[in-house]
């Protein structure tokens, strides 16, 4: 997959786990990890295939609901290796009103642990610079150390 770096943002993390297990933990318990605590994730639908279904919906600390929007699409899904998810189609490959990005979450063998790198990558520089005004970096940095929580307890 080809991105362009003013489009995208990215973090990554050397993950203490073999790659079966942190892939597992990302797509088995998806729910538990995705949301920046003190927000949770209790409604997770993932179907990991081409034109599969991604959605998630967060509620932060005082229960309010945050709906991610309409429900996404798999792209590709690699088993141990990469997950790749769009919401510039919805379901039935029909294409969406307002598509933002482009999620791809890679996991590779590095000093005996799991080099993960989750990615934006955006339709729009400005979709990229009001993702990273969001708290991307912080947001997706917490997750991916929940994630990585998660998974050595799953791996014990």
């Amino acid at each position: 997959m080809h991105r362009q770096p003013e489009h995208s943002l990215s973090i990554t993390r050397l993950i203490p786990v073999p790659r079966p297990v942190l892939y597992r933990a990302w797509t088995e318990h998806l729910g538990e990890w995705w949301a920046p605590r003190p927000y949770t994730t209790p409604e997770v639908e993932l179907d990991l295939r081409p034109g599969g279904v991604f959605r998630t919906q967060m509620v932060d600390g005082d229960g309010n609901l945050h709906p991610e929007g309409d429900p996404g699409v798999v792209l590709e899904a690699i088993p141990n290796e990469r997950i790749a998810f769009t919401d510039a189609f919805l379901p039935g490959w029909v294409p969406s009103a307002a598509p933002f990005m482009v999620g791809v979450f890679t996991f590779a063998d590095e000093d005996g642990g799991t080099r993960y790198t989750a990615s934006a990558w955006h339709w729009k520089v400005e979709d990229r610079k009001a993702h990273e005004e969001m708290g991307f970096e912080v947001g997706w940095g917490i997750a991916a150390d929940q994630l990585e929580e998660v998974a050595k307890r799953i791996a014990s």
